[in-house]
Parts: C-alpha cells; sequence; structure tokens
C-alpha cells in the first residue's frame, strides 16, 4: 500500500464559510450602526430640521407596532409613559406611510387630551 503525500489543504469550503458569515455580519452591522426603528416616511416639501437630542419620538411601524423613544410598547403604555414628561416637552411623530390612520389619530387625539401641543411630524424631506 503506497501513501500518498499531503501536498496541499482544500481551501474552498472555508472561503465558503467564511464568506457567509462576512454577508451575516455586516447585515446585522447595518441594522445596528443606525440605531433607529425603519419606517417609509411620507414626503413633504415644507419640513424643517429638528434637534432630536430633547425630542420625544414616537414611532408607528406599518404593522401597527408602537415605540416610545425606540423601546417597543402598547397602545395603552403610551398614556402612562406620557405621565412622565412635561406638557411643553417636544414630540415628533414618525410614521409609516402605510400605516392604518387609526393609528395616527390614536396618538393625535392621546397627545391633545393630555394637554400637548409641541407637536411635529417627521417626514421625508427631498
Amino acid at each position: 500500500m503506497q501513501i500518498k503525500k499531503f501536498d496541499s489543504m482544500n481551501v474552498v469550503p472555508f472561503i465558503d464559510i467564511m464568506l457567509v458569515l462576512l454577508v451575516i455580519v455586516l447585515t446585522t452591522a447595518t441594522f445596528v450602526a443606525r440605531g433607529i426603528i425603519p419606517v417609509d416616511l411620507s414626503e413633504a416639501n415644507s419640513s424643517t430640521k429638528i434637534t432630536k437630542n430633547k425630542t420625544l419620538i414616537i414611532t408607528i411601524k406599518q404593522n401597527g407596532d408602537m415605540f416610545f423613544n425606540k423601546e417597543q410598547i402598547t397602545k395603552e403604555q403610551i398614556i402612562l409613559q406620557l405621565e412622565n414628561f412635561k406638557i411643553n416637552t417636544a414630540i415628533s411623530i414618525n410614521c409609516d406611510k402605510n400605516t392604518k390612520f387609526e393609528n395616527f389619530v390614536y396618538i393625535i387625539d392621546i397627545l391633545k387630551q393630555k394637554g400637548y401641543k409641541n407637536l411635529g411630524i417627521i417626514t421625508k424631506y427631498e
């Protein structure tokens, strides 16, 4: 019986595995680096820039999920969360353009009932 020499190593499977891992890392990193909740905003021509560091942001996704400063909450919890903020707090509503209009109206109604007047709607400006 003759012993075969080990001249080279097949690295193709190793390269395949590394490419798959690279794709996973890159797609995950893009979501983490953005740090925002992805929504498809409506467009407006008369938009003005806001300062996000002092603004409370309420986000409504297309499927109806609601977020209060990046923390997912239910409709009922929004009322409890608003009690921690003063009435003159700037509040921006970040709403997906394909969400049900009743979710947007619900948020506006709660904010008006609580007496918040410094409201804004986040839109896409091109």
